[in-house]
C-alpha cells in the first residue's frame, strides 16, 4: 500500500484498477468522496462516505484509517464527544485488515501522544518493528517519535538502520538529513538530501533545502533558524 503523508492537505494513493473488484470499485469511489469532502472541511458527511465505502468493501483497511483520521481530525475540533476514542478503535480496526499500514501507525501513534500515553506509542512503533523486520518504515516512524521527544541520538539511530534496511528510502534519507541539519552538520544533510532526491526527485520542500544549503556561505552554513522542524503529524485520509 503507497500512501504519501502530508500535514495539510490529502492526497490519493495510487489505484490499482485491475486488482479491484466491483465492491472495491465502488468502495475507491466513496473514500474518494469522502476524502474530497474532508478537504472542503464538511467531517461528518466525509464520514458517512468512508462509512459507505466500509459497507461496500469490509476489508477496505484505508476505509477504516480514513474514518479514524477524521474522528482524529474532529477530536482537535471537539473534544467533548469522545471522537479520540472512535479515532483509536478504527485505527485499530485498520491495522486488523492492515498490519503494516504506515500512515495508521503514524496516525494512532500521534493519538496516542496526544492522550499522554507515549509509553503505549513507542510500543506500538517497537512492536511494529519487530512483526516487520525487513521494512524500513518503522524504523522511520520511530525515529520521528524519538526526535519528537528531544532524543536525537535514538532518532539517529533508527534513521540508521532503517537505512540499513532499504538504502535507497527516500523518507529515511530526508530524515536523516532533517536531523543533520537541525544538528548543525550541513555537509552531511546536503549529501543526504542530494541522495534522497535521487531516489525520489518529486520532493519540492527538499529541493529547496539543497538550494539553500548550496548557496550558503562557503565560510559558514545557513542562518541560525533556516534548518526545518519536524514534528509528528497524524497523516490526512487516504483514498486506494
Amino acid at each position: 500500500m503507497t500512501t504519501h503523508a502530508a500535514s495539510a492537505g490529502l492526497c490519493l494513493a495510487a489505484v490499482a484498477v485491475l486488482t479491484l473488484s466491483g465492491c472495491g470499485m465502488m468502495a475507491h469511489g466513496q473514500n474518494s468522496e469522502g476524502v474530497t469532502l474532508y478537504q472542503q472541511g464538511y467531517y461528518q458527511k466525509a464520514l458517512e462516505s468512508f462509512q459507505q465505502a466500509v459497507a461496500s468493501d469490509p476489508n477496505n483497511a484505508d476505509a477504516y484509517y480514513n474514518i479514524a483520521a477524521t474522528y482524529h481530525q474532529l477530536s482537535k475540533v471537539d473534544s467533548q464527544h469522545g471522537y479520540a476514542e472512535q479515532a483509536e478503535s478504527y485505527y485499530n480496526l485498520a491495522l486488523d485488515h492492515a498490519p503494516d499500514h504506515v500512515d495508521c501507525h503514524r496516525g494512532l501513534a500521534v493519538l496516542l501522544v496526544e492522550q499522554g500515553s507515549s509509553d503505549k506509542a513507542y510500543r506500538l512503533l517497537e512492536r511494529w518493528s519487530e512483526r516487520s523486520p525487513s521494512l524500513s518504515e518503522p524504523h522511520v516512524e520511530l525515529a520521528r517519535l524519538y526526535e519528537e521527544f528531544g532524543d536525537s541520538e535514538n532518532a539517529r539511530q533508527q534513521l540508521l538502520a532503517a537505512i540499513e534496511i532499504e538504502p535507497t528510502s527516500p523518507r529515511a534519507l530526508t530524515a536523516l538529513g532533517q536531523l543533520n541539519e537541525k544538528e548543525g552538520n550541513y555537509a552531511q544533510a546536503l549529501a543526504n538530501y542530494q541522495r534522497s532526491l535521487w531516489h525520489d526527485s518529486m520532493q519540492p520542500d527538499v529541493q529547496a533545502r539543497v538550494a539553500a544549503l548550496q548557496s550558503a556561505r562557503p565560510a559558514g552554513a545557513p542562518t541560525a533558524g533556516t534548518a526545518p522542524t519536524r514534528t509528528v503529524n497524524t497523516p490526512p485520509p487516504v483514498t486506494r
